[in-house]
């Protein structure tokens, strides 16, 4: 008896051809119709995107480096530093457990969807440090993660079934915007500010239609790193475009901004949602 020859794979189950540049368009394709698929799923429909640099240290680490430099074994001023880098990741845990907690009590009206759901890009830093306090506040958070090589995979904290991985940077984007309501960014480093400066332009040009508040959170860092003032005075934007975001520092402030942003713009309006059904 000969043997039969093989049967070759189904186009769309050889993986060969799917990494081909002729499959380029299937695979920005899926990332769009993958998570989409999931999301509606699982009935997600708003989210409060938190930004900032994966390179934020979690406060017991900064704190192990605090007490070790008074040991004399390590820099003390450098671990202060650490430590004052720490304090906003111990800032977006806790906002990020406080926006989830105020988001599930507005189910308890017979809200169908799940409202302003905590996402990330998924990786350490910030990205854990809001995906932790939303999990430790026992609601579903989202990771869009990317795939860069030498990077970290997706934290431990975001909700199972709810990380995605990309391939493309501009399919990411897109996602972080398409679902937000809200957007927080912390301090972080080119794509942190990539992703600021693109939200920014969006919102200025009208391209962006719904009333997304944009908080930048860390003062010191804002004032340092990007003066606005200046570019007013420039010329490259005007006076009006300074309303487009708040800097504030304090926990307290972003929080009562945007939930009562957040009541104002979307609550109650059903047309304030993509319709994913």
């Amino acid at each position: 008896m000969t043997d039969r020859p093989l049967r070759p794979p189904a186009a769309y189950e050889n993986p060969e051809f799917l990494d081909r540049r002729e499959a380029r368009t299937l695979r920005i394709l899926s990332e769009y119709l993958e998570p989409e698929s999931r999301l509606r799923d699982q009935r997600v429909a708003d989210t409060i995107v938190f930004l900032g640099s994966h390179l934020t240290p979690r406060g017991d680490d900064a704190e192990a480096a605090v007490a070790a430099a008074r040991r004399g074994d390590g820099d003390m001023a450098a671990a202060e530093r650490l430590a004052t880098r720490a304090r906003y990741y111990e800032d977006a845990r806790e906002l990020a457990r406080r926006l989830t907690e105020w988001s599930k009590n507005l189910g308890q009206g017979g809200e169908p969807r799940r409202r302003f759901v905590v996402c990330t890009g998924g990786g350490p830093g910030i990205m854990e440090a809001a995906n932790r306090g939303a999990s430790e506040a026992r609601g579903r958070n989202i990771g869009l993660n990317i795939a860069i090589p030498g990077e970290e995979s997706d934290n431990p904290f975001i909700t199972r079934g709810l990380s995605f991985q990309f391939r493309y940077f501009f399919m990411r984007k897109f996602w972080f915007l398409y679902l937000a309501k809200a957007i927080v960014v912390f301090p972080g480093g080119f794509g942190t500010l990539d992703e600021l400066f693109e939200v920014l332009t969006l919102i200025q040009t009208g391209k962006l239609k719904k009333r997304m508040p944009v908080v930048l959170y860390g003062r010191p860092f804002w004032d340092d790193v990007i003066d606005f003032d200046a570019m007013v005075r420039h010329g490259t934007i005007t006076e009006g475009d300074l309303n487009l975001f708040r800097i504030t520092e304090s926990l307290d402030e972003a929080f009562d901004f945007l939930t009562a942003q957040l009541k104002a713009h979307f609550l109650g309006d059903p047309g304030g949602t993509p319709d994913l059904g």
